[in-house]
C-alpha cells in the first residue's frame, strides 16, 4: 500500500505552486533586451532610490498618453470640473495596482502574463492574451493619432501624413535599449518632466479658481445616472488604469539585482513602491492640470463644448492670450504620445513572449503591433475626417477599461495566495483594496454598458 502523504496541507500547496516558479535569482532581468541594474547591499537610502528611480515612470508615460488627453479634455469642456473626483479615484487604484505589480515581479520572478499562464487553468492561456492584445492596440491607436495630430498642430503636417509617419517614428526610439534599461529611463523621466513643465506653465497662465477645482473632487452621484458622464467616466477609469502597464510594471521591477542579503526582497519591494507612487503621483497631476486647462478654459465660455484636440490647441491662444499656450500644449502632447508608445511597444513583447512563449524582435513587434493600430486611424482619417479622431481617442479608451478586468482580478488573486508570493503576500488591507478596485471596475463598466444599450 502506497505510504501517504502526511505533509501539512500549507506546504502541499506552496510546493505545487513552487513547482512553476523559475530557479533565477531575484532581479532577473525583464523581457527588454534590457542590462539589469546592480543594488549592492550597504548603499544610504537616498544612492539606493537612485538605482531603484525608473521603472515607475516607464509606467507612469501610460497614464498620461494622448487618451487622457481626449478624455480629459472632453471631460473638463463639457462638465467643468465635476469628473475631477474620477482621475482621483482612478489615480488612487493605480497606485494600488501598480504597487501589486511590483509584489508580483519581486516575489515570484514572473510577470503578470508568465504567471496567468503558468498559474491559471490552460484553457485561459488564449483569450486572456488575445484580450491584452486587445487593449495594447486600443493604447497604440490613441497614442498614434495622438503624435500624429501634434505634428499637425506643431508643423502643419497632414494628419493622413503623420499618421504614416508615426507607424515607424518609435523605431528609433527603441534602438536606445541596446545602450541599456538606464538610458531608457533616462529618456522618458526627460519627456515626463518636459510633459509636467509644459501644464506648470499652462496653469500659470490660466489661473483656475482653486476652490471650484477642490469641489470637483467631491464624488457626485449624479455622474453615475448621467449616460454621456458615465461614458466619459469610464474613458477616464480605461486611460488611467491601463491593462498594459499591469504586464509591463511586473517585468521592469526585474531589471533591478538586488543583493542576496536579509531582507532584500522587503527592501526591493519598499523602494519600487515608493518610485511608483512618486511617478504616479505626477502622472495625476498632468492628468488634473489637462482637465483643469480644459475646464477653466472653455467650459461655460464658448457655445460648444470643445471635445477636439487641434480645436483646443487653436481656442487655447484667445482664450489664455498668448501663442505660447497652445505651442506648450502641442510640445507637451507630442512628448506624451512618444514616450508612451515606447512602452506600449516592451508591454507587448512582454504579453506576446508570456502567454505565448513567442518572442519577436522589437522593431517587428512594433511594426505588428501598429500596423493593426492604423487600419481604423487611417480609415477614420480618410472615411469621416479630422474631426472623427478624438472620437476615436475616447472610444479607444473605453475599450481599455472594459479589458481591465481581465488583467486585474488574476493580479489581485495572485498576490493574495500564500504558498505562490510567501512573505511577500499582500495584505489584508491591500487585498480588500485591491478587491475593491476591481469591483468597481466591473461596475463601472456594467454601468456603462447597460446606458449604452438603453440608448440604442
Amino acid at each position: 500500500m502506497p505510504q501517504q502523504d502526511r505533509r501539512h496541507p500549507r506546504l502541499t500547496l506552496q510546493l505545487r505552486w513552487r513547482r512553476f516558479m523559475p530557479d533565477a535569482p531575484l532581479g532577473t532581468a525583464a523581457r527588454t533586451n534590457a542590462q539589469t541594474v546592480e543594488v549592492p547591499a550597504g548603499l544610504g537610502m537616498l544612492r539606493t532610490f537612485m538605482r531603484v528611480l525608473g521603472p515607475g515612470y516607464l509606467v507612469a508615460v501610460g497614464y498620461m498618453d494622448p487618451g487622457n488627453w481626449a478624455t480629459d479634455l472632453a471631460a473638463g469642456s463639457q462638465f467643468g470640473y465635476r469628473l475631477l473626483w474620477v482621475i482621483g479615484l482612478s489615480s488612487l487604484m493605480a497606485m494600488v495596482l501598480q504597487s501589486l505589480c511590483c509584489r508580483l515581479g519581486i516575489a515570484t520572478r514572473l510577470d503578470l502574463a508568465q504567471a496567468c499562464s503558468r498559474l491559471l487553468p490552460r484553457f485561459w492561456r488564449i483569450p486572456l492574451w488575445l484580450l491584452a492584445e486587445v487593449a495594447i492596440i486600443a493604447c497604440d491607436l490613441a497614442e498614434l493619432v495622438g503624435s500624429a495630430i501634434a505634428l499637425q498642430l506643431l508643423f502643419g503636417l497632414p494628419l493622413p501624413w503623420g499618421v504614416g509617419l508615426t507607424a515607424a517614428d518609435t523605431l528609433l526610439l527603441l534602438a536606445l535599449q541596446r545602450f541599456g534599461i538606464r538610458r531608457l529611463e533616462a529618456l522618458v523621466i526627460a519627456l515626463v518632466a518636459l510633459v509636467g513643465g509644459c501644464f506648470a506653465v499652462e496653469m500659470f497662465l490660466l489661473q483656475p479658481n482653486w476652490s471650484q477645482v477642490g469641489q470637483g473632487f467631491l464624488p457626485q452621484a449624479a455622474s453615475l445616472r448621467d449616460g454621456q458622464q458615465l461614458f466619459l467616466a469610464a474613458g477616464i477609469l480605461g486611460a488611467t488604469v491601463m491593462p498594459h502597464n499591469l504586464y509591463l510594471h511586473s517585468s521592469l521591477v526585474q531589471t533591478r539585482h538586488w543583493s542576496a542579503a536579509k531582507g532584500a526582497t522587503r527592501r526591493a519591494l519598499a523602494f519600487s513602491t515608493w518610485d511608483t507612487l512618486i511617478a504616479l503621483s505626477l502622472a495625476f497631476l498632468i492628468n488634473v492640470s489637462i482637465l483643469v486647462l480644459a475646464a477653466g478654459s472653455f467650459y461655460g465660455r464658448l457655445p460648444q463644448p470643445v471635445t477636439d484636440l487641434s480645436e483646443a490647441y487653436r481656442l487655447l491662444t484667445p482664450m489664455l492670450g498668448t501663442s505660447l499656450a497652445s505651442v506648450l500644449f502641442g510640445v507637451a502632447l507630442l512628448a506624451a504620445g512618444q514616450s508612451s508608445t515606447l512602452t506600449a511597444t516592451m508591454a507587448g513583447q512582454i504579453v506576446m513572449e508570456g502567454f505565448l512563449q513567442i518572442r519577436l524582435p522589437d522593431w517587428k513587434r512594433r511594426l505588428l503591433t501598429r500596423g493593426l493600430a492604423l487600419i481604423p486611424a487611417m480609415a477614420t482619417v480618410i472615411l469621416f475626417g479630422e474631426r472623427a479622431t478624438t472620437n476615436l481617442l475616447v472610444l479607444s479608451q473605453v475599450v481599455l477599461s472594459l479589458q481591465l478586468p481581465f488583467a486585474v482580478i488574476p493580479l489581485v488573486w495572485f498576490c493574495g495566495r500564500r504558498g505562490l508570493m510567501g512573505d511577500l503576500k499582500a495584505p489584508l488591507w491591500l487585498q480588500a483594496a485591491g478587491w475593491i478596485c476591481a469591483s468597481v471596475i466591473v461596475l463601472i463598466n456594467l454601468s456603462m454598458l447597460s446606458a449604452v444599450l438603453r440608448g440604442v
